[in-house]
């Protein structure tokens, strides 16, 4: 296997933190290993204790490494939250070479163009997203690579976050010994993994619903236009189980996973369990029809509340409808109570790949499908590790031939790139 063909996700949540390692080989790609960890230090999608979410990535990309055998050194990390803003922009350059042929060159420095914009000290620039390029002219043109002009700009948008949060991130990813090859907005990976082309062109919503906060992302005109996230998820379930049948928060987790049901219509009164009741040692035994009608409100209020954050954002009828992903709406029923609440168009999206067939995994393959738009094939992402899953110290210059490739690599790197400002 080369290295040079090897991606890998991050996605850091409040219930589970997900390591995805895909291949890409010849022009293919697949999921060729997951870890997967339960997460610590995570509330609401927001950190609130580094050493256990150090801890909690550790626990996954161990186990990713164990699953493939080879150990990974760099991964692209999902982002998001309310601190998220976006901004339109515009960058304009002139074509730099000779034969007025527009080339990858190019398009870097006119995303560069755009990102000159005024951002408040405490915010930073996490992505910029080309909405459309404009060549002498002619608009509307989505890869303007082998082209032939003289000017070419670009219509963009600027994907802005809280320096804290990101900061915070940052810190984690790279305590736990992970270099980060880029930041991925999550709701945007997810949008362009699971929405079709007339879906983000016409206008959808792509609703994540996880554990403990849920992200509404709107898209329109082929790109994402408007982002928000909702302090609620499936913890909230697990909670209205916990005092609904007065037990443990663990056993009502285990409750909801294995018998839950949002829709009461399709829930099974001879289907039957026992949980333990807090502050006595004696079982009471319950039935499916009692829990979900303990779920059915909690889920209903929640699609209450996306819908109402989406006329909040601006947007009422959206004919593309809405697109749900996230490990909560896995739950039986939820497409039911969502059908019903938001009286629109609605689906699940699922991630088709083996293996992470789950809406959960949906925003971790959907960074892998980010950061293949911009794949190269010049970087590596992990190193062959044969049974060793330890992280890597610091290298010097005569640690090994291979460290040393990988630094003259990274000068000529970042000359080309220090060069190229001037072209």
């Amino acid at each position: 296997m080369s290295n040079n063909d090897i991606i890998v996700s991050l996605d850091i949540g409040t219930s589970k933190v997900r390591a995805i390692i895909g291949e890409m080989n010849n022009g293919t790609f697949n999921i060729i290993g997951v870890g997967s960890a339960d997460s610590e230090g995570i509330r609401k999608g927001a950190i609130v204790d580094i050493d256990q979410t150090v801890q909690s990535i550790r626990n996954a990309v161990d186990h990713a490494e164990r699953m493939v055998g080879i150990q990974i050194t760099e991964v692209y990390v999902g982002i998001s939250g309310n601190h998220i803003g976006l901004q339109n922009s515009h960058g304009v350059v002139a074509v730099s070479n000779e034969d007025r042929e527009i080339g990858e060159e190019d398009i870097e420095r006119v995303l560069k163009a755009a990102e000159v914009i005024a951002v408040p000290p405490e915010r930073e620039i996490i992505d910029v997203v080309a909405k459309q390029y404009v060549v002498d002219g002619l608009e509307g043109i989505q890869d303007p690579r082998g082209m032939i002009g003289v000017r070419l700009e670009v219509e963009a948008t600027i994907v802005t976050g809280g320096k804290t949060p990101i900061h915070n991130l940052l810190r984690c990813v790279e305590k736990a010994g992970l270099r980060i090859k880029d930041l991925v907005l999550l709701p945007l990976g997810a949008g362009q993994l699971s929405l079709s082309k007339d879906e983000k062109v016409m206008g959808s919503v792509l609703v994540d619903i996880g554990a403990g906060s849920t992200n509404v992302a709107i898209f329109q005109e082929g790109t994402i236009v408007a982002t928000s996230t909702l302090p609620i998820g499936g913890e909230f379930v697990t909670n209205d189980i916990a005092y609904g049948l007065r037990t443990l928060t663990d056993q009502a987790e285990k409750v909801k996973l294995k018998y839950g049901c949002a829709w009461y219509d399709d829930a099974a009164a001879d289907v039957v369990f026992k949980v333990t009741r807090i502050g006595s040692n004696v079982d009471k035994e319950f039935n499916q029809q009692d829990l979900a009608a303990i779920i059915e409100p909690r889920v209903q209020e929640i699609f209450q509340l996306i819908q109402a954050e989406v006329k909040r954002l601006g947007y009422t009828e959206l004919p593309g409808g809405y697109i749900l992903t996230g490990g909560t709406v896995s739950m039986p029923g939820v497409l039911q109570v969502a059908q019903s609440e938001l009286a629109a168009s609605v689906r699940i999206a699922v991630p088709d790949f083996i293996g992470v067939r789950d809406p959960g995994y949906t925003s971790g393959v959907g960074i892998l499908h980010n950061a293949i738009r911009y794949y190269r094939g010049r970087s590596t992402s992990v190193s062959n590790s044969g049974s060793s899953t330890k992280k890597p110290t610091n290298r010097t210059k005569s640690s090994s031939p291979v460290a040393e490739g990988e630094q003259k690599q990274g000068l000529i790197e970042r000359l080309k790139n220090m060069f190229s400002e001037f072209i």
